[in-house]
């Protein structure tokens, strides 16, 4: 049987147009296609989101790795993952008004003021970071056979990692928040963040030895580190506000 398209008028016939992919049933639009939408469209029960979370949680380099391969169809797109975790992350932040800064009344740098651009832009700050990760891990896995836009793909995947973990641990950020033990817990957060690149990493790098996976992992780090301190220099140069 032929059919019309919707979308671009091609005549085919099949469930989607070799046209423009259009599928042939579309639905009428109401409650159940809302519903049907967010389950498949964002959540999925098996896939998508949490499908995603739970593989960066168990097996996170194979998973990286497959997406770069090609296997797609259950992954939900890297840089959209950071994007919605960061975002809950961000509004965790704001709400529940956390601050990590001190208050550094010796500098220009308005602290207070600081911490609430993060929290409003938490989500994007993390995506900038992310070429930073990627300049070490280039420079330190070049040899592995990946382009600098597949080790891209390894941060973000990363990163949501990162966020996600962050935000299991928000209870104890918040019950700790402006006592004198918050950077302590920073610095443990920070340890874990540590943990989990070597993990990824030593999954994702398997044709190498663990040890080698370490070094090198241990050296993209501080190359991150060191471009990372490097461009907020920068920045705060540019503005005025870094101290004199």
């Amino acid at each position: 049987m032929e059919i019309i398209c919707k979308n671009c008028h091609q005549t085919y016939i099949g469930h989607y147009c070799n046209n423009c992919g259009q599928p042939a049933d579309t639905h009428k639009i109401n409650w159940h296609f809302l519903w049907h939408d967010i389950q498949h469209g964002l959540l999925h029960f098996d896939k998508g989101i949490p499908y995603s979370i739970k593989q960066l949680f168990t097996r996170p380099g194979h998973f990286i790795r497959e997406f770069i391969e090609g296997k797609r169809v259950d992954h939900f797109k890297p840089l959209s993952l950071v994007v919605v975790l960061g975002t809950l992350y961000g509004v965790l932040y704001h709400y529940f008004n956390i601050n990590l800064f001190p208050d550094h009344s010796e500098t220009n740098l308005n602290y207070p003021e600081f911490n609430e651009w993060m929290a409003m832009h938490f989500s994007w700050v993390t995506i900038l970071t992310i070429p930073l990760y990627t300049i070490g891990t280039y420079i330190c896995f070049r040899k592995q056979g990946y382009n600098f836009v597949e080790f891209f793909v390894l941060n973000t995947y990363k990163a949501s990692q990162r966020l996600f973990a962050h935000i299991l641990l928000f209870p104890i950020i918040y019950h700790y928040n402006g006592t004198p033990y918050i950077q302590k817990i920073i610095n443990i957060i920070y340890a874990i963040d540590i943990i989990l690149i070597y993990w990824t990493n030593l999954q994702f790098f398997n044709r190498i030895s663990k040890i080698k996976t370490f070094l090198l992992s241990l050296l993209s780090h501080i190359i991150f580190v060191i471009v990372f301190m490097l461009t907020v220099y920068i920045v705060l140069k540019l503005s005025g506000n870094f101290p004199e």
